[in-house]
């Protein structure tokens, strides 16, 4: 850990490490200790492509080698935006051989996003693709990099695909150098037994060190940066695994952005790897690059954020898929709305299994066996039984079983404080290191949780979440636009869509050039409002802030 953020307690620790929770091992050691034990089953596949177990650890090597000729090393920064691909992780897995510390960035995250994470993070250096999905990231990066000027942090620009013509943009390929050393293993090589301590290619890190750095969905604009361990962070990656009943026969299918926490451990891709099993990347979230996968792979479990639901039902019941080893569907990112969650296992014939959690720590699951009303009607339960939680008024006082109010949590693999951002912490924990989550819920007494709305002033547009305080300052850079405000409204299919209610002096602008001037202005695509309505003036509560509820009201009301 870092002199910048807060920490658990020796006690604390002391508990988790006897429960058999921290485990002691980094994730470089963990990968070794995969190709010990599984070294010739498949490990990845990414189209034609596919590494066993032995391959992988052997590739991270690689990439650690060419990682450390840029001297990288152990604690640096690194910001990983790259799509659904096997590079993503070989890149990962690589910098944990040298200790460093991957920032997942999102693929559609653009210049105020990435420069942002440049910054806090003091990333030394950025991965990303040529192109993806007609963007060009190569350009995003010269526009970064100017942005930041010669006294920055950032050194290294790693292009997974062409470079193009800047000199100093590393191809991906060339960082896939042979190991330096003995100690690192070729796919055919036999390999020996683990050592119990930590792996002398991780870099020397403690397993107590920040491994990765997540992004925070932030009410207060650009995202912040969640730092979570070695140790907390393979144990959610296990204890979703065990709950989920993962083994080596798994194949789970990455369909979600792969640098999602949702995708990259709840199970998902840490706890398929941790379980022997294979994991399986899809380019793009359409059913019918899924079904193929899963027809051709034998795929027996994935993930979906409540979007893409019906669009999988549809696509299911009009053709003649074999959906045969599909056993288990994950639905997660934002709610389900209970008609999807009911008519889901039928069209497919799978298990459904809601997801609620935080890439700040605490994860809910339904279980397997759950019966069908609370699989249907609630979003699970922790997965740890360490894991606290307080559902409070706004008073900060316990509310009953049954009764909304706002989530606290804390546990094994929940965060501590925020990296590098002192003055949130200080309201967003309290005194004795419960994390307010801003979400309200209500528990039930079997321990399920029904997510019921949220606190903060943030939409959750099908997963994805927009701070609404970022697009409001940004809309107002528009010369036609004097006051805005940006509301979520319910949407059948995101289960949110955005609205920006915005005081003009002549027309408003409409949502297609709104979202050009936003897209100008960088930011993400996600985050342009769906609707653009004009009104003559904002309303405000008794206390001067504008009253979002009164126009969400005013918008719904027939």
């Amino acid at each position: 850990m870092t002199e910048t953020q807060k920490t658990w307690s020796e006690t604390e620790s002391a508990r988790y490490r006897a429960a058999g929770h921290w485990q002691g091992v980094t994730f470089g050691t963990l990968l070794r200790q995969g190709a010990a034990g599984h070294g010739g089953r498949v490990a990845l596949i990414d189209g034609e492509r596919r590494w066993t177990y032995a391959d992988l650890d052997a590739e991270a090597d690689r990439v650690a080698g060419g990682l450390r000729g840029l001297g990288i090393g152990r604690g640096d920064r690194v910001v990983v935006q790259l799509p659904n691909s096997a590079e993503f992780v070989l890149v990962w897995f690589g910098l944990q051989r040298l200790g460093a510390v991957p920032v997942h960035a999102m693929p559609g995250h653009r210049r105020r996003e990435i420069g942002h994470l440049v910054r806090v993070a003091g990333a030394v250096a950025c991965v990303v693709p040529d192109r993806h999905a007609r963007f060009d990231h190569r350009e995003l990066m010269r526009e970064v990099r100017a942005e930041q000027g010669p006294g920055g942090s950032l050194r290294h620009v790693v292009v997974v695909g062409d470079p193009g013509p800047d000199d100093d943009f590393v191809p991906f390929e060339a960082l896939r150098v042979d190991p330096p050393s003995a100690s690192g293993l070729t796919a055919t090589d036999s390999l020996p037994a683990p050592d119990p301590g930590p792996d002398p290619d991780d870099g020397g890190a403690d397993p107590a060190d920040v491994a990765l750095l997540l992004l925070s969905g932030g009410t207060t604009g650009l995202p912040k940066l969640i730092p979570r361990t070695h140790d907390d962070y393979a144990y959610n990656a296990r204890a979703c695994a065990q709950v989920c009943a993962l083994d080596a026969r798994t194949v789970y299918l990455a369909v979600l952005p792969i640098g999602f926490n949702f995708t990259f451990a709840c199970p998902g891709v840490l706890g398929t790897l941790m379980a022997g099993g294979t994991v399986v990347v899809a380019p793009d979230p359409s059913p019918q690059t899924g079904f193929t996968l899963v027809e051709r792979e034998g795929v027996t479990l994935t993930s979906l954020t409540p979007p893409l639901v019906p669009h999988w039902m549809d696509e299911a019941v009009s053709s003649s898929w074999d959906l045969g080893s599909l056993a288990v569907v994950q639905v997660g990112g934002a709610r389900l709305p209970e008609d999807h969650a009911r008519k889901l296992g039928p069209a497919l014939g799978v298990t459904v299994q809601q997801v609620f959690g935080m890439a700040e720590g605490l994860i809910n699951l339904t279980r397997l066996d759950d019966p069908e009303d609370l699989v249907c009607a609630t979003q699970g339960r922790p997965v740890s039984p360490d894991d606290e939680i307080l559902v409070v008024d706004t008073d900060g006082r316990p509310v009953p079983d049954g009764t909304a109010g706002e989530l606290l949590t804390r546990g094994p693999y929940t965060l501590r404080g925020y990296y590098r951002a002192e003055e949130h912490n200080r309201t967003a924990f309290t005194p004795d290191g419960y994390y307010r989550s801003g979400d309200v819920v209500r528990r039930l007494p079997t321990g399920h949780l029904v997510v019921v709305g949220r606190i903060k002033d943030q939409i959750n547009r099908g997963g994805e979440k927009i701070a609404a305080v970022e697009v409001e300052e940004e809309l107002l850079t528009h010369p036609a636009i004097t006051a805005a405000a940006l509301v979520g409204v319910p949407d059948e299919r995101w289960g949110e869509r955005s609205v920006a209610f915005v005081v003009c002096a002549g027309a408003a602008p409409s949502a297609r050039e709104v979202a050009a001037h936003l897209r100008e202005r960088g930011l993400a695509g996600h985050k342009a409002p769906d609707e653009v309505v004009q009104v003559p003036g904002l309303p405000l509560t008794a206390v001067g802030k504008v009253d979002k509820a009164a126009l969400a009201q005013g918008f719904l009301r027939p």
